[in-house]
């Protein structure tokens, strides 16, 4: 228990720091940014040289705010670990092509698809506490309120979540609320961009928000072997790309640059995942 709370103050703390560099260099306060904001004022005011003491400029000040508030819209996201991300992006992709795709067709193939849709379900439902939590944390009572009937409706009328009755209603399919998010929804900014093996593209903000969400995983508070944590897992991430072959491929036919192609699409899918 030690060391996890270790690690727990080593990432918050990271985050902040990480969040707080970005933030920094992104306000525009370094001296030659802040002459070159103040340019134009000076042009019009005659005296200044003669007059080195001026009045604030109020405008000036208004600006700065709203870029602070701007910040967290912005697309743009540092990069600062460019040749690690690079490197890892290419491991995740060779990984892919010859690994997981192939593992993930022969899945199917052997595997009927009612039976893959059941795991899906079976996963999504016993997942629910971290999305209950978050949207808890967020202040979306209503969605905290579906999660919960949807997993007594699915746990029980759905056989342990294999099936997903509660799909049947509008209501019964609330989008996911993870922690990257909660970080999101309370305007804490991405850090910079990461990719991670095995895992893929992520921020500094969504990594330890995917570290939050591993302790709400109720997978393994029920078993004691990490083997079998590490085998569920396994099977959840197949079972899932067995349904996504070919999305991957066509986001990559289709740029230019695969790995700037697949960050951006991964910032602007977060962006919009924490306005709803």
């Amino acid at each position: 228990m030690k060391k996890k709370l270790g690690v727990i103050f080593f990432f918050c703390f990271f985050l902040l720091v990480g969040t707080g560099k970005i933030h920094a260099s992104s306000l525009d306060l370094s001296p030659v940014q802040i002459s070159e904001k103040t340019a134009s004022a000076a042009e019009k005011e005659t005296d200044t040289a003669q007059n080195p003491i001026k009045e604030p400029d109020d405008d000036f000040f208004d600006d700065d705010i709203e870029f602070l508030d701007d910040d967290l819209e912005d697309d743009a996201v540092a990069d600062p670990f460019y040749y690690w991300n690079v490197a890892m992006f290419l491991f995740n992709d060779k990984l892919y092509f010859w690994g997981l795709k192939p593992l993930a067709r022969g899945y199917s193939a052997v595997t009927p698809r009612l039976v893959r849709v059941g795991i899906k379900n079976f996963f999504r439902n016993i997942f629910m506490p971290a999305r209950f939590v978050n949207a808890t944390l967020q202040g979306k009572v209503q969605k905290s309120g579906i999660e919960l009937l949807s997993f007594a409706i699915n746990s029980t009328v759905g056989v342990l979540g294999f099936s997903n009755p509660a799909a049947k209603y509008s209501w019964g399919n609330p989008s996911k609320e993870d922690f990257g998010q909660t970080l999101g929804f309370y305007r804490i900014g991405n850090g910079f961009y990461l990719v991670w093996p095995f895992l893929g593209p992520s921020t500094l903000r969504d990594s330890v928000g995917t570290f939050g969400d591993w302790f709400l995983n109720p997978v393994p508070y029920i078993i004691d072997s990490q083997e079998a944590v590490y085998g569920l897992s396994g099977i959840d991430k197949v079972n899932d790309i067995s349904f996504r072959i070919g999305d991957y491929e066509s986001l990559k036919a289709a740029a230019l640059d695969p790995y700037k192609a697949v960050r951006d699409a991964y910032i602007q899918m977060r962006k919009e995942k924490i306005k709803e």
